[in-house]
Protein backbone atom coordinates (compact mmCIF):
# COMPACT_ATOMS: atom_id res chain seq x y z
CA UNK A 1 0.00 0.00 0.00
CA UNK A 2 1.33 3.58 -0.35
CA UNK A 3 1.00 4.88 2.41
CA UNK A 4 2.81 8.59 0.83
CA UNK A 5 0.16 8.90 -1.42
CA UNK A 6 -2.75 8.44 1.03
CA UNK A 7 -0.95 10.97 4.02
CA UNK A 8 -0.62 13.50 0.61
CA UNK A 9 -4.49 13.48 0.14
CA UNK A 10 -4.94 13.70 3.76
CA UNK A 11 -3.28 16.78 4.31
CA UNK A 12 -4.75 18.52 1.31
CA UNK A 13 -8.59 17.58 2.79
CA UNK A 14 -7.17 19.34 6.21
CA UNK A 15 -5.65 22.72 4.52
CA UNK A 16 -8.65 23.34 2.31
CA UNK A 17 -10.67 26.40 3.92
CA UNK A 18 -14.51 25.99 5.18
CA UNK A 19 -16.65 28.04 2.34
CA UNK A 20 -19.97 29.63 4.40
CA UNK A 21 -23.06 30.28 2.69
CA UNK A 22 -24.75 33.68 2.98
CA UNK A 23 -28.33 32.32 1.80
CA UNK A 24 -28.65 29.14 3.08
CA UNK A 25 -32.34 29.37 2.02
CA UNK A 26 -31.80 29.84 -1.57
CA UNK A 27 -28.90 27.73 -1.80
CA UNK A 28 -31.09 24.09 -0.74
CA UNK A 29 -33.91 25.90 -2.78
CA UNK A 30 -32.15 25.97 -6.17
CA UNK A 31 -28.93 24.40 -6.19
CA UNK A 32 -28.17 25.95 -9.59
CA UNK A 33 -28.44 29.63 -8.67
CA UNK A 34 -25.69 31.90 -8.66
CA UNK A 35 -26.61 34.96 -7.29
CA UNK A 36 -28.60 36.21 -3.99
CA UNK A 37 -32.45 36.83 -4.71
CA UNK A 38 -32.85 40.56 -3.01
CA UNK A 39 -36.22 41.38 -5.00
CA UNK A 40 -38.58 40.89 -1.99
CA UNK A 41 -35.96 43.20 -0.31
CA UNK A 42 -35.86 45.91 -2.09
CA UNK A 43 -40.11 45.58 -2.90
CA UNK A 44 -40.24 45.67 0.77
CA UNK A 45 -37.99 48.62 1.53
CA UNK A 46 -39.52 50.54 -1.79
CA UNK A 47 -43.34 50.01 -0.14
CA UNK A 48 -42.04 51.71 3.15
CA UNK A 49 -40.64 54.42 1.45
CA UNK A 50 -43.70 54.83 -0.40
CA UNK A 51 -45.87 54.49 2.67
CA UNK A 52 -43.53 57.11 4.34
CA UNK A 53 -44.05 59.48 0.86
CA UNK A 54 -48.10 59.06 1.35
CA UNK A 55 -48.14 59.75 5.23
CA UNK A 56 -45.70 62.85 4.15
CA UNK A 57 -47.94 64.21 1.75
CA UNK A 58 -51.63 63.80 3.56
CA UNK A 59 -50.61 66.73 5.69
CA UNK A 60 -50.48 69.13 3.38
CA UNK A 61 -53.11 68.51 1.68
CA UNK A 62 -55.23 68.52 5.43
CA UNK A 63 -53.89 71.43 6.02
CA UNK A 64 -54.52 72.73 2.42
CA UNK A 65 -58.48 71.90 2.91
CA UNK A 66 -58.77 73.55 6.41
CA UNK A 67 -56.85 76.63 5.42
CA UNK A 68 -59.61 79.42 6.41
CA UNK A 69 -57.95 81.50 2.96
CA UNK A 70 -58.88 78.22 0.75
CA UNK A 71 -62.59 78.27 2.17
CA UNK A 72 -63.33 81.61 1.96
CA UNK A 73 -61.83 81.47 -2.36
CA UNK A 74 -64.34 78.71 -2.30
CA UNK A 75 -67.15 80.37 -1.01
CA UNK A 76 -66.51 83.28 -3.22
CA UNK A 77 -66.26 80.97 -6.34
CA UNK A 78 -69.42 79.78 -5.87
CA UNK A 79 -71.31 82.78 -5.13
CA UNK A 80 -69.97 84.21 -8.55
CA UNK A 81 -71.55 80.95 -9.98
CA UNK A 82 -74.77 81.54 -8.27
CA UNK A 83 -75.10 85.20 -9.33
CA UNK A 84 -73.13 84.54 -13.18
CA UNK A 85 -76.18 81.80 -13.19
CA UNK A 86 -78.56 84.44 -12.03
CA UNK A 87 -78.22 87.24 -14.64
CA UNK A 88 -78.39 84.71 -17.33
CA UNK A 89 -81.88 83.46 -16.22
CA UNK A 90 -83.10 86.98 -15.87
CA UNK A 91 -81.97 88.55 -19.43
CA UNK A 92 -83.25 84.95 -20.93
CA UNK A 93 -86.46 85.43 -19.16
CA UNK A 94 -86.79 89.33 -20.58
CA UNK A 95 -86.92 87.89 -24.26
CA UNK A 96 -88.12 84.67 -23.74
CA UNK A 97 -89.59 83.98 -20.90
CA UNK A 98 -88.57 80.19 -19.93
CA UNK A 99 -90.19 79.72 -16.88
CA UNK A 100 -93.63 80.59 -17.59
CA UNK A 101 -94.24 77.33 -20.48
CA UNK A 102 -95.77 75.52 -17.56
CA UNK A 103 -98.23 78.14 -17.77
CA UNK A 104 -99.51 77.48 -21.25
CA UNK A 105 -99.19 73.46 -21.20
CA UNK A 106 -101.65 73.76 -18.63
CA UNK A 107 -104.17 71.93 -19.94
CA UNK A 108 -106.76 69.01 -20.22
CA UNK A 109 -109.28 66.95 -22.40
CA UNK A 110 -112.12 69.55 -21.94
CA UNK A 111 -110.28 72.50 -22.19
CA UNK A 112 -109.11 71.09 -25.83
CA UNK A 113 -112.02 70.23 -27.13
CA UNK A 114 -113.51 73.24 -25.83
CA UNK A 115 -111.20 75.55 -27.42
CA UNK A 116 -111.56 73.64 -30.77
CA UNK A 117 -114.48 73.59 -30.82
CA UNK A 118 -114.07 77.63 -30.10
CA UNK A 119 -111.51 78.33 -32.53
CA UNK A 120 -113.81 76.26 -35.52
CA UNK A 121 -117.64 78.29 -34.04
CA UNK A 122 -116.53 81.50 -32.29
CA UNK A 123 -119.58 83.33 -32.79
CA UNK A 124 -121.87 82.44 -30.58
CA UNK A 125 -119.30 83.07 -27.69
CA UNK A 126 -120.02 86.09 -25.48
CA UNK A 127 -117.43 86.21 -22.65
CA UNK A 128 -114.09 86.72 -24.19
CA UNK A 129 -111.97 88.05 -21.31
CA UNK A 130 -108.73 86.51 -19.11
CA UNK A 131 -110.26 85.19 -15.78
CA UNK A 132 -107.57 86.61 -13.02
CA UNK A 133 -106.66 85.31 -9.68
CA UNK A 134 -104.54 87.74 -7.63
CA UNK A 135 -103.67 89.67 -10.52
CA UNK A 136 -102.38 86.19 -12.45
CA UNK A 137 -103.94 84.34 -14.68
CA UNK A 138 -105.73 81.40 -14.23
CA UNK A 139 -104.53 78.12 -16.17
CA UNK A 140 -106.03 77.39 -19.30
CA UNK A 141 -107.82 74.34 -18.52
CA UNK A 142 -109.94 76.23 -15.87
CA UNK A 143 -110.48 79.23 -18.53
CA UNK A 144 -110.90 78.77 -22.52
CA UNK A 145 -110.09 82.39 -23.06
CA UNK A 146 -106.35 82.09 -22.02
CA UNK A 147 -103.77 81.18 -24.33
CA UNK A 148 -101.89 78.03 -24.46
CA UNK A 149 -99.14 76.66 -26.26
CA UNK A 150 -100.56 72.90 -26.74
CA UNK A 151 -103.08 73.00 -29.55
CA UNK A 152 -100.24 75.38 -31.59
CA UNK A 153 -98.10 73.07 -31.09
CA UNK A 154 -99.96 69.98 -31.94
CA UNK A 155 -101.87 71.78 -34.24
CA UNK A 156 -98.31 72.70 -35.74
CA UNK A 157 -97.16 69.07 -35.89
CA UNK A 158 -100.34 67.74 -37.14
CA UNK A 159 -100.07 69.91 -40.08
CA UNK A 160 -97.11 68.51 -41.14
CA UNK A 161 -98.15 65.05 -41.08
CA UNK A 162 -101.27 66.05 -42.92
CA UNK A 163 -99.35 68.03 -45.98
CA UNK A 164 -96.84 64.94 -46.36
CA UNK A 165 -100.01 62.65 -46.70
CA UNK A 166 -101.66 65.38 -49.31
CA UNK A 167 -98.45 65.03 -51.03
CA UNK A 168 -98.33 61.64 -51.07
CA UNK A 169 -101.80 61.07 -52.61
CA UNK A 170 -100.10 62.92 -55.66
CA UNK A 171 -97.13 61.14 -55.81
CA UNK A 172 -95.40 64.33 -54.55
CA UNK A 173 -94.02 63.21 -51.50
CA UNK A 174 -90.28 63.20 -50.62
CA UNK A 175 -88.49 63.63 -47.39
CA UNK A 176 -86.87 67.13 -48.94
CA UNK A 177 -90.29 68.66 -49.76
CA UNK A 178 -91.58 67.96 -46.41
CA UNK A 179 -88.71 68.92 -44.62
CA UNK A 180 -89.23 72.08 -47.04
CA UNK A 181 -92.52 72.67 -46.00
CA UNK A 182 -91.87 72.39 -42.30
CA UNK A 183 -89.62 74.99 -42.25
CA UNK A 184 -91.47 77.09 -44.79
CA UNK A 185 -94.48 76.94 -42.03
CA UNK A 186 -91.48 77.86 -38.96
CA UNK A 187 -90.25 81.01 -41.00
CA UNK A 188 -93.36 82.59 -41.86
CA UNK A 189 -94.86 82.29 -38.06
CA UNK A 190 -91.32 83.60 -36.74
CA UNK A 191 -91.62 86.63 -38.79
CA UNK A 192 -95.31 86.98 -38.44
CA UNK A 193 -94.50 87.14 -34.69
CA UNK A 194 -91.23 89.77 -35.21
CA UNK A 195 -93.71 92.06 -37.19
CA UNK A 196 -96.37 92.07 -34.92
CA UNK A 197 -93.36 92.95 -32.33
CA UNK A 198 -92.24 95.83 -34.40
CA UNK A 199 -95.97 96.92 -34.90
CA UNK A 200 -96.85 97.36 -31.23
CA UNK A 201 -93.34 99.17 -30.58
CA UNK A 202 -93.90 101.76 -33.42
CA UNK A 203 -97.59 101.71 -32.24
CA UNK A 204 -96.65 101.87 -28.52
CA UNK A 205 -98.77 99.88 -27.26
CA UNK A 206 -98.97 98.94 -23.70
CA UNK A 207 -100.36 95.65 -23.23
CA UNK A 208 -99.71 92.94 -21.26
CA UNK A 209 -98.96 90.72 -24.71
CA UNK A 210 -95.99 88.21 -24.25
CA UNK A 211 -93.82 86.73 -26.78
CA UNK A 212 -95.63 83.17 -26.39
CA UNK A 213 -99.02 84.72 -26.44
CA UNK A 214 -98.32 86.23 -29.98
CA UNK A 215 -96.78 82.93 -30.64
CA UNK A 216 -100.15 81.14 -29.71
CA UNK A 217 -102.23 83.29 -31.27
CA UNK A 218 -100.64 83.09 -34.78
CA UNK A 219 -100.59 79.17 -34.13
CA UNK A 220 -104.17 78.73 -33.74
CA UNK A 221 -104.41 79.30 -37.56
CA UNK A 222 -103.17 75.45 -38.28
CA UNK A 223 -105.97 74.28 -36.63
CA UNK A 224 -108.11 75.68 -39.58
CA UNK A 225 -105.62 74.77 -42.25
CA UNK A 226 -105.57 71.20 -41.29
CA UNK A 227 -109.64 71.19 -41.63
CA UNK A 228 -109.30 72.86 -45.17
CA UNK A 229 -106.38 70.09 -46.25
CA UNK A 230 -108.41 67.39 -44.79
CA UNK A 231 -111.88 68.45 -46.48
CA UNK A 232 -109.84 68.88 -49.57
CA UNK A 233 -108.39 65.27 -49.58
CA UNK A 234 -112.05 64.06 -49.21
CA UNK A 235 -114.21 66.15 -51.68
CA UNK A 236 -111.53 67.58 -53.67
CA UNK A 237 -111.19 71.47 -54.67
CA UNK A 238 -114.59 72.60 -53.97
CA UNK A 239 -114.26 71.03 -50.38
CA UNK A 240 -111.03 72.35 -49.54
CA UNK A 241 -112.12 76.05 -50.88
CA UNK A 242 -115.67 75.64 -48.76
CA UNK A 243 -114.08 74.61 -45.43
CA UNK A 244 -111.09 76.99 -45.44
CA UNK A 245 -113.24 79.99 -46.22
CA UNK A 246 -115.39 79.08 -43.09
CA UNK A 247 -112.23 78.13 -41.05
CA UNK A 248 -110.58 81.70 -42.73
CA UNK A 249 -113.55 83.64 -41.34
CA UNK A 250 -113.85 81.67 -37.76
CA UNK A 251 -110.15 82.62 -37.32
CA UNK A 252 -110.26 86.28 -38.15
CA UNK A 253 -113.35 86.23 -35.19
CA UNK A 254 -111.62 84.60 -33.28
CA UNK A 255 -108.33 86.82 -32.92
CA UNK A 256 -110.44 90.33 -33.27
CA UNK A 257 -112.56 89.45 -29.93
CA UNK A 258 -109.34 88.05 -28.12
CA UNK A 259 -106.73 90.62 -29.35
CA UNK A 260 -108.80 93.81 -28.56
CA UNK A 261 -109.01 93.09 -25.12
CA UNK A 262 -105.82 93.24 -25.02
CA UNK A 263 -104.35 96.24 -27.59
CA UNK A 264 -107.28 98.59 -27.45
CA UNK A 265 -107.85 101.15 -24.42
CA UNK A 266 -110.27 99.49 -21.71
CA UNK A 267 -112.92 102.26 -22.56
CA UNK A 268 -112.85 100.30 -26.14
CA UNK A 269 -113.00 96.70 -24.66
CA UNK A 270 -116.25 97.94 -23.00
CA UNK A 271 -117.59 98.74 -26.40
CA UNK A 272 -117.12 102.60 -25.51
CA UNK A 273 -116.95 104.55 -28.78
CA UNK A 274 -113.12 106.09 -28.32
CA UNK A 275 -112.17 108.69 -30.43
CA UNK A 276 -108.08 109.48 -31.22
CA UNK A 277 -105.58 108.86 -33.46
CA UNK A 278 -104.13 106.48 -30.99
CA UNK A 279 -106.98 104.44 -30.61
CA UNK A 280 -107.56 104.57 -34.28
CA UNK A 281 -103.93 103.29 -35.07
CA UNK A 282 -104.63 100.30 -32.46
CA UNK A 283 -107.82 98.88 -33.84
CA UNK A 284 -106.30 98.89 -37.19
CA UNK A 285 -103.20 97.41 -36.12
CA UNK A 286 -105.81 94.91 -34.70
CA UNK A 287 -107.88 94.47 -37.85
CA UNK A 288 -104.06 93.74 -39.83
CA UNK A 289 -103.10 90.81 -37.08
CA UNK A 290 -106.62 89.20 -37.40
CA UNK A 291 -106.59 89.54 -41.77
CA UNK A 292 -102.94 87.78 -41.81
CA UNK A 293 -104.11 85.05 -40.53
CA UNK A 294 -106.61 83.97 -43.50
CA UNK A 295 -103.38 84.69 -45.86
CA UNK A 296 -101.36 82.46 -44.58
CA UNK A 297 -103.82 79.96 -44.64
CA UNK A 298 -104.15 80.24 -47.81
CA UNK A 299 -100.51 80.45 -48.84
CA UNK A 300 -98.97 77.64 -46.81
CA UNK A 301 -101.87 75.27 -47.94
CA UNK A 302 -103.49 75.97 -51.83
CA UNK A 303 -100.20 73.98 -53.09
CA UNK A 304 -101.38 70.55 -51.34
CA UNK A 305 -104.67 70.19 -53.26
CA UNK A 306 -105.37 69.79 -56.84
Amino acid sequence: MDYSATTTGFRQRKLQPKVRMRNPVAAMGDPNQLFDDTSASGRTANSGYRAQETSGMGYPTQALLSDPMSNLAMAYGSSLASQGKEMVDKNLDRFFPISKLKYYFAVDTVYVGKKLGLLVFPYMHQNWEVSYQQDTPVAPRFDINAPDLYIPAMAFITYILVAGLALGTQNRFSPEILGMQASSALVWLIMEVLATLLSLYLVTVNTDLTTIDLIAFSGYKYVGMIVGVLAGLLFGRTGYYLMLLWCCIAIFVFTIRTLRLKILSEAAAEGVLVRGAKNQLRMYLTMAIAAAQPIFMYWLTYHLIR
